[in-house]
């Protein structure tokens, strides 16, 4: 009876961290560690998953899904969070790359089939739902910024090339990034490619 009692209060203690993460948020028994034992953590997620309190978006990975009051149905996992799910769990930098980093800046509406991450981990791919999730193993210097945003805005500008890189490219990049954010990402990514860093001073120049 004690044990029972035991694992109930685990399980409302992870069930507690997921909400305050809020939905969309994707995760891994190993964000639980610190605090419960391993066997608590996978019973705990095993219970929540058959409550429907949270899905398993595939092996070793959940999220606790954001709801269309709409269409009265879970959405599908968000990919990004999905991705950084799997980066803590095996200690990976990850950087979104190309149709990615397109879709999380606002240039692209669409979501990809195949979304692709840079690593500095082994080559991997996953199936998520309808889309493939790809990590590639990549030179640290493609996945090594300080901050997350100049990686991104880095492999969007990429993505584009440079004769795609229009105002109205600038104007929606210029949305994503507040001053205090530019100034570091400026700093970030000073070794950029020469087309790429331009756009980007495009991107970080004087604020109306």
């Amino acid at each position: 009876m004690a044990g029972v009692i035991v694992m109930q209060s685990v399980n409302k203690k992870v069930i507690f961290r997921i909400y305050g993460r809020g939905r969309g948020w994707a995760f891994s028994a190993n964000d639980f560690v610190e605090d419960f034992s391993r066997n608590q953590i996978d019973y705990a997620l095993s219970e929540l998953c058959r409550e429907g309190k949270i899905r398993r978006v595939c092996r070793g990975i959940y999220d606790y899904p954001k709801f269309s009051e709409l269409l009265q149905q879970d959405l599908s996992p968000d990919f990004d969070q999905v991705a950084q799910a799997f980066a803590r769990k095996f200690n990976w930098r990850i950087q979104p790359s190309g149709d990615a980093a397109l879709n999380l800046l606002g240039l692209s509406t669409q979501v990809p089939g195949r979304l692709v991450y840079l690593s500095d981990g082994p080559n991997r791919q996953y199936d998520i739902g309808n889309y493939t999730l790809e990590f590639k193993k990549s030179a640290l210097k493609d996945v090594g910024f300080k901050y997350r945003e100049s990686g991104l805005v880095v492999q969007a500008v990429k993505a584009l090339g440079q004769e795609r890189v229009d105002d109205a490219v600038i104007a929606t990049l210029r949305k994503q990034l507040d001053e205090a954010v530019c100034k570091r990402v400026l700093k970030d990514t000073v070794t950029a490619t020469g087309w790429v860093y331009e756009a980007i001073k495009r991107v970080c120049g004087e604020r109306g």
